[in-house]
């Protein structure tokens, strides 16, 4: 409950965290960036310690059993982590059925109102989602040094720390995997989208001007499938990359190095994972609700224009003389002003949405796996990694016999 009110007061639009990166976008984009990276590191502290606390009464009451209850009391609350990380998508997609119905303003401002509101649940299902896969993986990585029959992880030891370094590492080299696949596949769709679109303008106009072929009219009909088609191709291909490395990784570090830079890898991958994890989402969900404040003020400030008698494109127009605030000379210049601030500040929170939807979306979520399955894959194939490492011969201490 801790870590959800922590996400809930970095991510909502109701507190000053994300209404600081409201108050950022007035400079543009770069001040709302600066902002947003910084609040999703400060967001890591609070869950940090929760987490720490939990791991550090629990093994010291029980040991690793004691983990393994802590990690099954997280899940135990799965149900409501599940219905609460749910509503975000269908408010999200109820706002996208008003807009493309042509259904009236007032409806659009109630569903990105319940959208804000399912960013920040969606944050708080994601941080459940972390808590527990930090617990999960800590008593699967106990139950592999069991098998492999080993104490500890000692970091002097040059192999352990090595194993700790790489693993480290991953969690970034998993997460610019995916960002850049994300990256990959809406440059792909946008390139579509301009070709398409032109295709479609050059036809209306063909059309209009009489220039048929036949007694058929030019399609002017977008290519929607052509768009699910390359997201969906681009979601299955892309992924394989960051597939091989989740499973590999432990393997390679395995049969070469044998349990203890396993052991190493897979303590660097929590420890680094986590915070990654965390910061990721919570900066997404904060820019995203930041775009939600700032696009709530325009339609704000429209009624209020409007209200007043003036015309609210008019005073948006690009290339309109607007005066700064001190310099304006009446109600019109300043509501002129107004109007210029407030699209200024939206234009700048939808490049920080932008940025944020694959660290909210695709790489932190997607770290959880990176967890999970990578000390799964160690656990399945630990036995065989002790008995069989290319380093194993020389190694002075994998080759002393035990004593009886």
């Amino acid at each position: 409950m801790i870590i959800g009110i922590s996400t809930e007061y970095y991510t909502s639009n109701a507190y000053a965290p994300t209404m600081g990166l409201v108050a950022a976008c007035k400079n543009g984009p770069a001040p709302n960036i600066i902002h947003g990276l910084a609040l999703g590191y400060l967001s890591c502290i609070i869950p940090l310690i929760c987490l720490t606390a939990t791991v550090g009464y629990a093994f010291s009451y029980a040991g690793m059993y004691g983990i393994g209850l802590s990690a099954l009391g997280m899940l135990g609350s799965l149900p409501v982590a599940l219905t609460i990380d749910g509503y975000g998508p269908i408010s999200d997609n109820a706002g996208g059925i008003a807009e493309m119905s042509g259904l009236p303003a007032a409806i659009r401002e109630q569903t990105d109102a319940l959208d804000a509101a399912g960013n920040t649940t969606a944050a708080v299902g994601k941080g459940f989602a972390i808590g527990s896969a930090c617990l999960v993986g800590l008593a699967l990585f106990g139950a592999f040094n069991t098998r492999v029959q080993s104490e500890s992880v000692d970091i002097l030891q040059p192999v352990q720390f090595c194993g700790l370094m790489m693993g480290a590492m991953l969690p970034y080299a998993f997460s610019a995997m995916t960002m850049k696949a994300v990256g990959d596949a809406a440059q792909e769709m946008m390139d579509f989208i301009v070709s398409d679109f032109n295709r479609v303008e050059g036809n209306k106009k063909k059309n209009q001007d009489g220039d048929l072929e036949g007694a058929a009219k030019h399609d002017t009909e977008p290519n929607y499938m052509k768009c699910i088609t390359i997201s969906t191709e681009a979601s299955l291909k892309k992924m394989v990359a960051p597939g091989i490395l989740v499973l590999a990784s432990p393997l390679v570090a395995g049969f070469t190095f044998g349990p203890p830079a396993v052991s190493g890898l897979l303590a660097g991958i929590i420890v680094s994972g986590i915070q990654v994890a965390i910061s990721a989402s919570n900066t997404g969900g904060a820019w995203d609700n930041a775009k939600k404040q700032t696009e709530k003020e325009r339609q704000d400030l429209r009624k209020e224009i409007e209200k007043a008698g003036y015309n609210f494109k008019k005073l948006t127009a690009d290339g309109a003389d607007i005066p700064s605030l001190e310099a304006a000379q009446n109600e019109e210049e300043t509501y002129a002003w107004k109007a210029n601030d407030v699209k200024n500040r939206k234009d700048a929170s939808v490049v920080g949405d932008t940025v944020g939807d694959p660290l909210k979306d695709t790489s932190g979520p997607a770290i959880n796996i990176l967890i999970k399955l990578s000390a799964i894959t160690s656990l399945v194939f630990g036995n065989y990694i002790g008995q069989n490492y290319l380093m194993k011969k020389a190694d002075p201490v994998a080759e002393t016999p035990k004593a009886e």
